[in-house]
């Protein structure tokens, strides 16, 4: 059975590689009337990294489950794609530069697999991981190593490298809420009064919750970066949710979150503006400030433009997108695959969440479950932030497309969540042991 669906999983890989190179020499036909003459370099690149991530998965997670890196791979391949026709409109993005990230981003995907044999071994480090997952959110707060760009510091500038270090800092802690929603469930399970069809939890169980929004909040005030806080603050309360099947906290953590973003807009002019924009995107007031909406209106005016089957790859304009090569080449993609690209992009992204949460459904001890469900969680949350933030549903973040806007921090950080998710998924489907029964025994005990 294990050779038979790593056998479905190696067509499925190849045949993501190949949708991939048709979408980019569909770049070069439409763009210059030809096909790409580093078509086949970037098609082998492509491949032979995805085909060394196979055999590394089943080598070290046979029994993984065998949709999850062809989806992965054909995301991360559209975003090539679209960085590519991007490079040539602009020179400000770089597909080879992409490609990098890309191999290293395999890297750390197998590294992961081949290093953390048992998953389990993170509850031990529960604690741990926590420590380390705060310190790398104010780690851009440090004189001399954190770095403001557009208007947000979370960046730190290492050697003439920037790394965002808030992208690994939501790994290291969502396995910390993991651990100690575990240690603390059925104490934050626990019901105090009855408010209307709610019950609420007690008063001394909210500590948890208001040290998070604590800290959620001081990410969006002193880092300015309302992406990663919203984020964090929504990856604990739907795992608090999760392991308490508690409703109340829900409700709890939306009004604490909305009513501190209230009350930051209102203090803090860089929070106050990233609201205006977001009720009065039109305003030309707004449009020609800097940083006002001219980027937000661009994004729509372009998946406006690409209607319900887009301008076909190489024939819009998405250069016309400010930060069109990260932060909105979700709209770049819209202007040129069009509402059909989009949804088709989305569905992929559904099926990688519901593959995260089929695994936390078939883990079979508490720590598995809640972590693949914060780590399937955050991947859906942050495809939703960003979403939601470049066709106008909610306040623009900053965040970028998993696996699709140039940079190497995010990219890297969610190839480490899909080896997490990869490593999980194969502890949940691989078969118990049988035991072994002496046949002698058998017939002695018989008799």
């Amino acid at each position: 059975m294990t050779a038979k669906r790593r056998g479905a999983q190696l067509i499925m890989l190849a045949f993501a590689v190949a949708i991939v190179m048709v979408a980019y020499a569909n770049v070069g036909l439409g763009e210059g009337g030809k096909v790409p003459a580093g078509m086949l370099g970037y098609g082998l690149g492509l491949g032979g990294l995805m085909l060394a991530a196979y055999f590394v998965l089943a080598k070290f997670a046979p029994w993984a489950d065998p949709l999850i890196l062809p989806l992965v791979t054909l995301v991360n391949g559209i975003g090539l794609v679209m960085i590519y026709r991007l490079e040539l409109a602009t020179r400000l993005a770089s597909a080879n530069t992409q490609l990098f990230w890309t191999a290293l981003g395999i890297v750390m995907f197998s590294i992961t697999l081949i290093v953390l044999r048992d998953h389990r071994a993170l509850q031990r480090m529960t604690y741990t991981a926590g420590f380390v997952g705060l310190g790398l959110l104010i780690l851009p707060l440090t004189p001399f190593l954190g770095k403001q760009i557009n208007g947000a510091r979370i960046w730190i500038e290492i050697g003439g490298f920037s790394i965002q270090p808030g992208e690994f800092a939501k790994l290291a802690l969502v396995v910390f809420f993991a651990g100690y929603l575990v240690a603390k469930r059925d104490v934050l399970a626990l019901a105090g009064r009855r408010l209307l069809f709610i019950d609420l939890p007690r008063a001394r169980d909210l500590g948890p919750v208001l040290i998070t929004w604590v800290v959620s909040v001081g990410v969006l005030v002193l880092e300015k970066d309302l992406g990663t806080s919203l984020l964090l603050f929504g990856a604990f309360i739907a795992m608090l949710y999760i392991a308490t099947q508690r409703t109340s906290w829900v409700l709890i953590g939306v009004l604490l979150f909305a009513g501190g973003a209230f009350i930051a807009g209102q203090l803090f002019s860089h929070v106050g503006d990233r609201f205006e924009v977001w009720l009065n995107p039109s305003d030309p007031a707004l449009f020609y400030r800097t940083g006002g909406s001219g980027q937000l209106m661009q994004g729509l005016f372009g998946m406006g433009s690409g209607g319900i089957l887009g301008t076909g790859l190489g024939q819009g304009h998405p250069w016309l997108i400010p930060l069109s090569f990260s932060d909105f080449i979700f709209a770049a993609t819209g202007e040129e695959l069009g509402l059909t690209g989009l949804m088709a992009l989305l569905m992929v992204y559904a099926l990688i969440v519901e593959r995260g949460l089929r695994t936390a459904i078939a883990a079979r001890d508490p720590f598995s479950k809640l972590l693949a469900g914060g780590l399937s969680f955050i991947l859906a949350w942050q495809v939703f932030i960003i979403v939601g933030g470049v066709t106008n549903l909610i306040p623009l973040t900053g965040l970028v497309t998993p696996f699709m806007s140039q940079g190497g921090s995010a990219l890297l950080a969610n190839w480490i969540l899909i080896a997490l998710l990869v490593r999980m998924s194969d502890a949940a489907r691989r078969p118990p042991p049988q035991a072994i029964q002496d046949e002698g025994l058998t017939q002695v005990f018989q008799r």
